[in-house]
């Protein structure tokens, strides 16, 4: 938030309490997603090690139009469907040596709570229905909003950097700038909604983290991680979410991951670049000399990963074994 390094010491003197957004289960996890999990398990590894206790909170993300939508193609329940991509996430993780998370909680079971952080909301005046039974959070009711992201107020204003996930075309908002708490059940959702006092629907991707969070971690906490591509509009929306209806600091600190490079490009399914734990199985190597990679940079740097890396990863961890 202030572009400063600070030291890390929990807020309740006792345990450093810290959430990270996970996976959306609707495929299996890259190793672009994996250099954020992986340096997370490094840090949590480090406050460990220094005698400090941790309570490191972890979400699944099993509702969102990607996971609908696929499940819909796959001919699956979404339960059903996420269910098998979550089991995957766990193993891949298992084989990087990252260590669970003490809480991991899915976003489909905390629906109770997301529901009500949304009449908290609306009754406070920062979220209101739209004809269609969405309701969405009024942004100009928060003016530190763009606070994290070093966003200008005047193009929120305008709407020109919000993007398509606020779903600007599909719902009647009073602002084009703000943002969807509950979505309108739609024809494409099938059988995946639920009842809530504004119609039947689904909660916004957004509220999520900030239900789960408020639940496990309370109103301030010591540290919110993630990728660096959910500084805008993520984790935006969640501070704005959660400290208009908790009150608190939110997160006392930032721990966002910066993009992993592949062969000095930009790592996307399109250039076959995209690649998997078990992509990488398939060439010879294994999920530890991938960690050995992703730990050979600075979180808040571009790490450029190669094939060549991989082979020097091998063979460090070779000769480290010889020692041994």
């Amino acid at each position: 938030m202030t572009r400063e390094a600070r030291p890390l010491e929990p807020v309740d003197g006792k345990t450093f309490r810290f959430y990270c957004c996970g996976p959306t289960v609707y495929g299996p996890s890259h190793i672009g997603n994996f250099r954020s999990f992986v340096l997370q398990d490094v840090l949590r590894r480090a406050l460990e090690i220094g005698g400090t206790r941790t309570r490191h909170v972890r979400n699944i993300t099993d509702v969102d139009d990607k996971t609908i939508r696929d499940s819909q193609a796959a001919g699956q329940s979404l339960e059903e469907f996420t269910a098998r991509w979550t089991q995957l996430f766990h193993e891949d993780g298992g084989k990087l040596n990252c260590l669970p998370p003490h809480i991991e909680p899915s976003a489909v079971e905390h629906i109770p709570g997301q529901i009500a952080m949304i009449g908290e909301l609306v009754e406070k005046g920062h979220a209101y229905p739209s004809d269609d039974g969405s309701v969405y959070f009024r942004i100009a009711s928060f003016p530190q909003y763009g606070k994290l992201a070093k966003l200008d107020r005047q193009e929120l204003e305008l709407g020109r950097t919000q993007e398509a996930r606020a779903n600007a075309d599909e719902y009647e908002k009073d602002s084009i700038s703000d943002f969807v708490l509950w979505k309108s059940r739609r024809p494409e959702d099938g059988e995946n909604y639920w009842e809530s006092p504004w119609g039947e629907g689904r909660p916004g991707w957004h509220l999520e983290c900030s239900a789960m969070i408020r639940q496990y971690l309370g109103e301030t906490f010591d540290l919110h991680s993630g990728g660096v591509d959910l500084v805008f509009p993520h984790h935006e929306n969640e501070i704005a979410q959660s400290q208009c209806a908790c009150g608190g600091e939110f997160a006392r600190h930032w721990f966002h991951v910066t993009h992993l490079m592949v062969e000095g490009g930009k790592m996307s399914k399109s250039l076959g670049n995209l690649y998997t734990i078990a992509d990488l199985e398939e060439r010879g190597f294994t999920a530890m000399e991938l960690r050995y990679v992703l730990i050979g940079g600075h979180y808040r740097r571009p790490l450029n990963f190669t094939f060549d890396s991989l082979h020097a990863a091998h063979e460090a961890l070779a000769l480290s074994l010889i020692h041994i």
